[in-house]
């Protein structure tokens, strides 16, 4: 350990518990969600207030998980040394990440409900599976199922939501637990080293870091096709076009997973938007 990493957490203090709750929320992922489900409450039809209402709900809901996700793994965290999670670093205490957590819990409620109940019971419950994940489901070979729940359930939210409360068509639905499987795999990736060292052993783990690089392109261009397939009738032009640019962000990220740690993750968000302007462009999350 060099002079670098001993001083860390005393700079990581003195930002402050402000800064230290910003910087541990997560907040590419939870931006990234927020910003393409409301995309979708857009594309969908909702008014200005309703896809608000949507953005409120769902960005309330990943703050929960992003804080609570960092406050339960404070002393994991320290034990690997990882200077970028301000909670181990001593930035802000455990006890007040927590307590952002269960307070942006609190919120998401009241906000998912108002969108409406059906559509709201799915996306607390989607949220449920994420907190079940931080809470100790990623040590297990399940841990790609609550990121599949979550991410279905975020289509199911907003098309319950409008007039009618039309169900989502099962190839959006498909397609989103397909997009958060491979978020699963490119978040973890980075970390499986320092994971095994601490006893985590999700699916990525016991895969290993090779394997999930083969398997991550696969799985991102299974949602997209999910997405191109899936509807009636042959494919259109658009639908292929998106196609290709989701295969060729996926193939990207895992080629350069080497070299920059981030870009799987980065390739899934990049195909997450290629899939939300597709349906953008061609009806929605109702089909």
């Amino acid at each position: 350990m060099d002079a670098t990493e001993v001083r860390a957490p005393d700079r990581a203090r003195g930002s402050g518990p402000v800064a230290g709750l910003a910087a541990s929320c997560h907040a590419g992922p939870t931006a990234a969600v927020t910003v393409l489900v409301t995309a979708l409450a857009v594309a969908a039809g909702y008014s200005p207030g309703g896809s608000a209402l949507v953005a409120g709900a769902v960005l309330a809901g990943q703050l929960s998980v992003g804080w609570c996700n960092d406050a339960f793994d404070a002393a994991r965290d320290a034990a690997l040394g990882r200077r970028g999670k301000p909670v181990a670093a001593g930035a802000v205490r455990p006890r007040t990440v927590w307590a952002a957590a269960w307070t942006a819990l609190a919120l998401c409620v009241p906000l998912s409900l108002a969108v409406g109940p059906l559509a709201g019971a799915v996306h607390l419950a989607g949220v449920a599976a994420a907190w079940a994940y931080d809470l100790g489901w990623k040590a297990t070979v399940w841990s790609w199922l609550p990121y599949a729940l979550g991410f279905a359930s975020l289509p199911a939210f907003v098309a319950l939501g409008l007039p009618g409360r039309p169900w989502p068509a099962w190839w959006v639905v498909l397609a989103a637990a397909l997009l958060g499987a491979g978020a699963h795999l490119a978040d973890t990736l980075p970390d499986i080293a320092g994971d095994l060292a601490t006893g985590v052993r999700g699916l990525p783990h016991r895969l290993g870091g090779a394997a999930v690089r083969r398997i991550l392109p696969a799985v991102l261009v299974a949602a997209t096709a999910a997405l191109v397939l899936g509807p009636p009738g042959p494919p259109s032009a658009t639908g292929a076009a998106a196609l290709a640019g989701a295969a060729t962000a996926a193939l990207a990220g895992s080629a350069l997973a080497a070299r920059r740690p981030g870009a799987p993750f980065a390739a899934a968000v990049l195909v997450a938007g290629v899939d939300v302007a597709l349906l953008f462009a061609e009806g929605g999350v109702t089909g």
